[in-house]
């Protein structure tokens, strides 16, 4: 990466602060150059989206090669998430510059860092939320994935898609997953996906935990730590349908 390239990226960093800048460098015409793209994350302190539309229009300039992020205020070591969405997004470059206020309260930049997928998993146990990309459905993805050697596919999803008035995504989309639908009262299985609807405005299920045999739920809330949990009181009360991957007993 050139030094032009690093000015635009620092320069957009600090422009941005205390939001997270984010950008794509792209190959345009046999050169690197640094398209920076706005951050439309619900939180854009803490994590950043970049557009369909824009990341489109970055790719109609040419071949993107590397993401870039800022992290305000911390380290520019990857997070789960940062880790999680390098994984998923097939750009074999990923770029962290950290900034911050330094000892005369003037705001500069502070590292870079530079990674690439690795095949990375978060632990099923303790990663912070991220809508998206560590969610209730990415547990249920990572639990199969680890647990079960299945890959099942991923879906877009608006955060707080439960709320629009139209979306039933968990209902629309698990035949394609290969689940099969059980029904309320099935005889719980390992590893049956709980769907359950918890103040959903779309009166639909909005959450899913996996049953992992002994009355426990693996499973991650919005804005909690993933975890396990006892199965029942108001779980079980919110239970909608259970799913369960075919192939296995009924």
């Amino acid at each position: 990466m050139n030094e032009q390239i690093k000015d635009a990226i620092a320069a957009h960093a600090l422009a941005e602060y205390p939001r997270e800048c984010c950008g794509l460098v792209v190959l345009e015409h046999g050169e690197e150059v640094y398209v920076p793209c706005s951050n439309g994350a619900a939180a854009p302190g803490e994590q950043f989206v970049i557009s369909a539309r824009e990341y489109a229009a970055a790719e109609d300039r040419g071949e993107v090669v590397a993401v870039v992020h800022s992290h305000p205020g911390a380290s520019a070591r990857p997070s789960a998430a940062d880790r999680a969405t390098c994984e998923q997004s097939g750009i074999d470059k990923w770029v962290i510059v950290s900034l911050g206020v330094q000892g005369d309260g003037s705001i500069a930049l502070d590292d870079w860092f530079e990674f690439g997928p690795s095949g990375y998993i978060a632990p099923l146990i303790g990663r912070p939320f991220v809508h998206g990309v560590h969610d209730c459905y990415s547990i249920v993805r990572d639990y199969y994935r680890l647990e079960r050697g299945v890959t099942l596919p991923d879906f877009e999803r608006p955060d707080r898609w439960w709320e629009d008035g139209t979306s039933n995504l968990y209902l629309d989309n698990f035949g394609a997953a290969g689940f099969k639908e059980m029904g309320q009262d099935a005889l719980l299985q390992v590893g049956d996906v709980l769907l359950m609807q918890i103040r959903s405005r779309n009166g639909v299920p909005n959450h899913a935990g996996i049953y992992l045999g002994d009355n426990v739920m693996l499973h991650h809330m919005y804005g909690q730590l993933s975890g396990r949990t006892v199965w029942g009181g108001m779980w079980a009360h919110s239970l909608r349908t259970v799913l369960r991957y075919k192939g296995e007993s009924a």
